[in-house]
């Protein structure tokens, strides 16, 4: 990991075993998302197009004869018990009744609090991962059921194809997303999640898809976004920065603001332009999920 990446981690880094496994966790982009209402314990029901992308965390694993589960890389998480790794693995080691533990490395590249998934993905890494290494064999399915309780992102993750997502992130559709190449912009801020859905001026009764599919470029939206550039400036200035090339939106809750290129070289030129005055990722869309068929 790069000291700049460290600097905005805030992550101690600490030797990985020569032992331990790898595991890729990808990051995704929300290509378009919409709030369609929100029910009564609170919860926003949305509509969201999730794309993974060849942005990675990497998750080491080295199982343990007894059942401790060690988090050896801290991220924000102030206890090792609170970060989603350690969360996804006691789960796991519960409902699966096992007499086993792990030790976890995280090798942090994906942002944190950019709207790109990051936490979500490494939880569902260390569900898929330890649902073979530890011999419990859950279908994909039962390990979705088990993700719900982790976040409303996780499953997406676990469920491993880019996907028409509605209600809380638990009703998962799988799509097909053309190729495409992004030129991401993290504006190093940190959104207050809570704040932005609570907020008074946030949309919350756009319209329901009638197809499950992708919309045109110029029609897709973030019902977020509009809410996230009143609260933080530097992300207002970041999608300005593309909006020259193109139609830039927000991913997710935000920071990361991100533009959709046809081309490799069309991305290249753009992020050339903007790297110079922002951390920014040229990156492409996956298919699936590298973990899909392991």
């Amino acid at each position: 990991m790069s000291d700049q990446n460290r600097k905005y981690l805030n992550q101690q880094y600490c030797p990985i075993n020569k032992e331990a496994q790898f595991f890729p966790a990808p990051a995704k982009l929300n290509l378009s998302l919409s709030i369609i209402g929100q029910r009564a314990d609170g919860y926003h029901l949305l509509e969201s197009v999730f794309c993974f992308i060849n942005l990675n965390d990497e998750v080491y694993l080295l199982p343990r004869i007894d059942t401790q589960i060690n988090l050896h890389s801290s991220t924000f998480a102030k206890r090792a018990e609170d970060d989603l790794t350690v969360k996804a693995a006691r789960l796991l080691q519960i409902e699966g009744k096992v007499q086993k533990g792990v030790d976890i490395w995280l090798n942090k590249r994906i942002p944190i609090g950019a709207g790109l998934g990051g936490g979500s993905s490494d939880a569902a890494t260390v569900l898929l991962a330890l649902n073979k290494l530890w011999q419990i064999n859950f279908s994909r399915e039962q390990l979705i059921q088990l993700s719900v309780r982790l976040g409303a992102d996780v499953p997406f993750f676990v469920f491993g194809n880019n996907a028409f997502v509605e209600g809380i992130g638990e009703k998962l559709t799988k799509i097909h997303v053309p190729k495409k190449w992004y030129v991401i912009i993290y504006p190093n801020e940190l959104i207050n999640t809570a704040k932005i859905f609570s907020h008074k001026d946030l949309t919350r009764n756009s319209t329901p898809s009638i197809m499950r599919t992708l919309q045109n470029a110029d029609e897709r939206k973030n019902d977020l976004q509009e809410v996230v550039l009143k609260e933080y400036p530097q992300v207002a200035k970041a999608l300005n920065a593309l909006k020259p090339f193109g139609y830039p939106i927000m991913t997710g809750s935000g920071s990361c603001v991100f533009l959709e290129c046809d081309s490799s070289e069309e991305a290249r030129k753009v992020f050339q332009a903007v790297s110079e005055s922002f951390e920014a990722y040229c990156v492409n869309s996956l298919t699936e999920h590298p973990l899909l068929n392991d």
